[in-house]
């Protein structure tokens, strides 16, 4: 699919700025230091996350390994991923962009592509993001923005303005799964999303009811498939989960709603 146009997410406003000289050459790094900062960085390998308010900023970090770019360890908090670019060689499977064990993350302005899943996260805020271009491993479910498990006490996820484009033909653009547990307290705001197999899987499961799930003002594009998904938009919505809401949701052209029957 050809990269967005207009004010969304694309090439020309995330990943690492034009111009930005980056300064440090480095292999996989494992940061334990609270409030470290990455700034400008070069990265052939992976980042290991085991301390709290880290932040990675104009970074590109060039996955080699099985597992992941950058990693948050469980346990520790308040990750910030801004103006940087995660990708795969394409040869060896880099199987999340950016996985998420502890609890807040906050990703911004970040171009992540050939991997198997882009962002997998329970709760904090992926916003103005570039998500797209998965790349297929055999066995793989391959999802752009997922979760799958409930939101920690007192948290949300928000997923509020990003580009989102599984270019193949499962699993799902947006993913909210009830692998561990029920899925509560999402927000979908305001993306443009296309492919997978259902462009969102909206959190229902066998765990329980999902609630506050809001899916509100999402542009939905048929540029990968006729459906959205090679089988549809939207699956797995509990209509009568306490707080959820669908409205607002359209498909590109702007003339038809996307509805979640």
């Amino acid at each position: 699919m050809p990269p967005p146009s207009g004010d969304w997410p694309g090439p020309g406003n995330t990943g690492v700025p034009d111009g930005t000289e980056l300064t440090k050459k480095t292999g996989s790094i494992v940061i334990k230091e609270d409030g470290k900062v990455i700034d400008g960085w070069d990265l052939t390998g992976d980042i290991t996350v085991e301390a709290n308010n880290v932040t990675i900023r104009n970074t590109r970090v060039r996955g080699q390994s099985d597992y992941w770019g950058i990693l948050q360890r469980e346990g520790f908090t308040g990750l910030k991923v801004e103006d940087s670019e995660i990708f795969g060689n394409g040869k060896v499977r880099t199987q999340f962009g950016i996985l998420n064990q502890g609890k807040l993350i906050t990703v911004s302005r970040v171009d992540i592509h050939t991997i198997s899943n882009g962002i997998l996260t329970e709760q904090g805020l992926v916003e103005d993001s570039y998500v797209h271009d998965p790349k297929y491993y055999s066995g793989d479910h391959t999802d752009m923005i997922m979760s799958t498990d409930t939101a920690a006490a007192g948290t949300q996820l928000v997923i509020r303005h990003n580009t989102v484009i599984n270019t193949l033909d499962q699993t799902g653009a947006i993913a909210l799964f009830q692998d561990f547990g029920v899925t509560r307290n999402v927000l979908v705001e305001g993306n443009l999303l296309a492919g997978g197999g259902w462009t969102i899987y909206a959190g229902a499961g066998k765990k329980g009811l999902s609630s506050n799930i809001k899916v509100i003002d999402n542009v939905f594009s048929r540029r990968v498939w006729p459906k959205g998904g090679s089988a549809g938009p939207v699956s797995y919505w509990d209509a009568d989960g306490p707080g959820n809401v669908w409205k607002g949701n359209t498909w590109e052209d702007g003339r038809s709603a996307v509805t979640a029957d």
